[in-house]
Order: structure tokens, then C-alpha cells, then sequence
């Protein structure tokens, strides 16, 4: 196992992690950076205050109950469908390749796609505002068309 550290597009560290299960499987994984108790704390303390200046101005108790309530909802649709701690890409040779994002609240989302479905893995490059980002894709062949490609899909899309 050998892990690896460099920077996102966006500048934020990130861990890159090989491993080699076998001579036809090998797994590469990245870690982003843990939720920062800082800014998760500067946010809700940001909301909290502004509620609390909405009830000094009305006097109506409902307004603080509500801010707790928008930032606990909040905060667990933020951990459950927002903030990935890994993705992970599994390469079995002759079956195929695996994709998996874990999130912060612990929930998984996998994809898988045949290696039949595989016409071949790209580097891409984007341009986002003022920088060029590369990034890793898998084109996937069209079945009517077998030189033609029907679906672009990029891997490591978080970090």
C-alpha cells in the first residue's frame, strides 16, 4: 500500500492511495479532507445569531426553534448527499471497473461497468473559470456503433 499526497483542483489536500489486491486487481483511492469543525461551527454559529436578532426583533420564540431546526436538517443532508470522504476506483481486469463514493454520514454509492462496456480510460481536460483542470474519464462504447462512443463518465468527480 502506498499513499500519496497532493492538492485538488480546487487547492484542498488530498490523499491518493494504491493498492494491488492482485496481479489483474488493483484498487486506487482518494481521501478528501474531514468536515472542518471550524467552518462547521463558524456556519452554525452565523445562523443561530442571525436568528436570535430575528426574535429580539419579534419577540416569537418559533423563529429560534425553527433556525435549530434548519440547521440540523441541514447539516444531515450536507454529511448524507454533499460531502464525500473517498472515491474509489476498483479495476478488475477481465470483469470490470468499480466506482464508490463514501460520504461523511457513512452512506456508499456504487456503480460498476463491464469491461465489455469499456472502449478505453482518457485524460480530459476542462476549463473551469480561469484554470485548466485534467481529469480521468471512461469512455463507454455505443452499442449500435461499435467505433462510435455513447457516454462519458468521469471518475474522481469530488476531488
Amino acid at each position: 500500500m502506498e499513499e500519496r499526497r497532493y492538492r485538488s483542483a480546487s487547492g484542498e489536500p488530498i490523499a491518493l492511495r494504491r493498492l494491488q489486491h492482485s496481479a489483474a486487481c488493483r484498487e486506487l483511492a482518494v481521501r478528501c479532507p474531514r468536515l472542518q469543525l471550524r467552518s462547521l461551527s463558524a456556519v452554525t454559529s452565523a445562523v443561530w445569531l442571525a436568528a436570535y436578532g430575528l426574535f429580539a426583533l419579534s419577540e416569537n420564540s418559533m423563529v429560534l426553534s425553527a433556525a435549530i431546526l434548519i440547521t440540523l436538517i441541514g447539516l444531515i443532508i450536507y454529511l448524507h448527499f454533499v460531502k464525500v470522504d473517498q472515491e474509489s476506483l476498483l479495476v478488475i481486469g477481465s470483469l470490470g471497473i468499480q466506482v464508490t463514493s463514501s460520504y461523511a454520514s457513512g452512506k456508499e454509492s456504487t456503480t460498476f461497468i463491464e469491461m465489455g462496456q469499456v472502449k478505453d480510460v482518457v485524460i480530459n481536460e476542462a476549463i473551469h473559470m480561469q484554470k485548466v483542470i485534467y481529469y480521468l474519464c471512461i469512455l463507454l462504447r455505443d452499442p449500435g456503433d461499435p467505433q462510435g462512443i455513447s457516454e462519458v463518465v468521469p471518475l474522481f468527480q469530488v476531488s
